[in-house]
């Protein structure tokens, strides 16, 4: 069973998404520049929202950091651990399953841990506590090589089989977590490749229906204690912005969701709705203390499917342009409605279970009037109980 989410969404002036120039990201579509939204930046603002608006309760929600050792050391120090050597401790367990740290006690890339998984290397290192410090012993003068916080690692010890049996027991627990986030956009571990995850999500880049060119703010800024006898600002510079109605596609692999989840069916049924929530609310972060561009989607469309995925994207290969009948996000609206009704006239409805659709602009949508709801909390229930009735979750 497949999800698929279908927004429009018109920002004010903004830069939500930068790239290294500091320049909102644009691509090249159909033939004309566009305004750009990685699907990272999305997938970002979606995990904030599920902590910051309390969808999924945080036991649920997983982490992404280089800073492992730290986290899992404070753990133990509140627990009563000294903290040099709950640092060799974590560092030798992380060793255990190849996770190989660099500079500053990080590990050399990103991981993607969901909250059971850290706490349960917590429970791990105080369950084998005196084996794994057994494998870290005071360094002596003898000029053998020191590790972490003052300390050299032996060879086999007495515990050395109780230490390797706290890295499986690490190594087991490297599952996910049936964390909510990780279930939906998966990870990947160089190190520990068989503990990667598929993710259960596709997010696309988020494309304007319109074509956009640059613009910039100029700005300046004055000292407040500049004497007044004194011309000139003190501080100048330009903002690089645009403005624009992005089509943005999702869709969710609700099997997948419910293996990556351990087949819980209540918590993927939870973190269906948290996504669906998420995906509307979310907006990206980017200078919006300089140009607050909250706007919300004017037109969402949700999809279940039991086979075959569909972006319309293609609804925008020409550009869309405003006229005297319908502004851009009218426009933008109906090019869709009609793209759909090419794709569907072209290869049918097989395998469709349902089409829901909450717009601002009604008056816009011609072929999928039908499927227009009453607002969010609808379409949300109606993809829940199609989900539901298909036995997916």
């Amino acid at each position: 069973m497949l999800i698929e989410l279908h927004l429009l969404q018109n920002f004010a002036p903004s830069n939500l998404n930068r790239d290294d120039t500091g320049s909102p990201k644009d691509c090249e579509f159909g033939g004309y520049r566009r305004a750009r939204i990685s699907s990272q930046c999305f997938k970002r603002a979606i995990r904030t929202a599920f902590k910051d608006e309390r969808l999924l309760p945080e036991e649920h929600l997983a982490q992404r950091t280089k800073r492992v050792v730290e986290a899992l050391t404070e753990r133990l120090v509140a627990r009563g651990k000294e903290s040099g050597q709950a640092r060799d401790v974590v560092a030798r367990l992380l060793d255990g399953v190849n996770l190989k740290l660099a500079k500053e006690d990080k590990t050399e890339y990103l991981l993607f841990l969901g909250e059971a998984e850290i706490a349960g290397a917590v429970e791990v290192c105080l369950n084998h506590w005196d084996a794994l410090v057994a494998s870290v012993i005071p360094a002596d003068t003898t000029g053998q090589t020191r590790g972490r916080g003052g300390a050299k690692r032996t060879g086999k010890s007495a515990g050395a089989g109780e230490e390797q049996a706290a890295i499986d027991a690490f190594d087991a627990l490297l599952n996910g977590g049936k964390a909510a986030d990780l279930a939906l956009f998966g990870r990947m571990i160089a190190n520990l490749p068989g503990r990667n995850i598929t993710a259960a999500c596709q997010v696309a880049h988020a494309l304007s229906t319109n074509k956009v060119s640059a613009e910039f703010d100029y700005f300046t800024a004055i000292d407040d204690r500049k004497p007044d006898d004194t011309a000139g600002a003190d501080m100048i510079g330009t903002v690089e912005f645009n403005s624009a109605c992005f089509y943005r596609y999702a869709n969710v692999n609700v099997e997948q969701l419910r293996e990556n989840l351990r087949d819980d069916q209540v918590l993927a049924y939870q973190t269906v709705e948290a996504f669906l929530r998420a995906s509307v609310t979310a907006i990206p972060t980017g200078k919006q203390n300089s140009m607050a561009a909250q706007n919300q989607p004017s037109f969402v469309m949700a999809v279940v499917r039991e086979h075959g995925l569909w972006s319309l994207a293609n609804a925008f290969v020409r550009p869309v342009r405003p006229n005297v009948e319908q502004d851009l996000v009218q426009r933008s609206i109906a090019e869709f409605d009609n793209y759909w009704q090419k794709l569907v006239t072209m290869y049918g409805e097989r395998g469709l279970r349902g089409i829901w659709l909450a717009t601002t602009e009604p008056e816009a949508v011609t072929h999928l009037a039908n499927a227009r709801v009453g607002g969010m909390d609808v379409l949300i229930d109606q993809v829940l109980a199609a989900i539901t009735d298909g036995g997916a979750a």
